[in-house]
């Protein structure tokens, strides 16, 4: 049938728009076709529905998503499965950049809302690239146990200042003391020695 029809396949074709492939003549109508050696009939007989354009086949995706799925859920993944090494499927410098761009972000969002002072800021950002921190976690923790030294250090260092305050001015106020008590003393030995005399 083909070679028969060769020149309308290749005329519906080019009227179509598609390739000689694609274009589907109607067997019952073959007397008719068979006719047809000009574009305009060809058109004719498109416009009847004697010839017409196959559809697309449909190329499916639903087993490639169902795979797919189950890849996320760790199925296909074994030992079996895998071509490279570890660090190549998953390298140790992405997981370190990953790592490091997530403490340093935490870090600067803990600064600018004003939790940490710039000088802790940058005690840590050089703990966090010496690999003191594994996670945002330990980090967190971290900062806390910080805050909380730092605050009892506070606390102590003002009772000791107070306490030093309170004895400096206790010493202050012994000394007047002892000096209105020298005054009070030499001023009383003149007179005993007056009435003595």
């Amino acid at each position: 049938m083909s070679s028969l029809f060769r020149a309308q396949k290749r005329l519906a074709a080019q009227i179509l728009r598609c390739g000689k492939h694609k274009v589907w003549l109607d067997p019952n109508e073959i007397g008719e076709i068979a006719q047809a050696n000009s574009r305009q009939n060809i058109r004719r007989l498109v416009k009847d529905g004697l010839i017409i354009r196959k559809p697309h086949r449909v190329h499916s995706r639903a087993r490639c998503r169902k795979f797919q799925e189950a890849r996320r859920k760790g199925r296909h993944m074994g030992p079996g499965k895998r071509k490279g090494s570890a660090n190549a499927r998953m390298p140790k410098k992405e997981l370190w950049i990953r790592r490091m761009r997530v403490l340093r972000r935490m870090l600067k969002k803990y600064r600018e809302s004003k939790k940490i002072d710039r000088h802790l800021y940058h005690e840590l950002y050089l703990k966090v690239k010496g690999n003191v921190f594994k996670n945002k976690r330990v980090l967190m923790e971290f900062i806390h146990k910080k805050k909380a030294d730092n605050a009892r250090a506070k606390m102590l260092h003002d009772q000791a200042e107070a306490r030093r305050t309170m004895a400096k001015e206790a010493r202050i106020r012994r000394n007047e003391r002892l000096a209105l008590k020298k005054a009070s003393l030499q001023k009383e030995e003149p007179i005993a020695q007056e009435s003595s005399a």
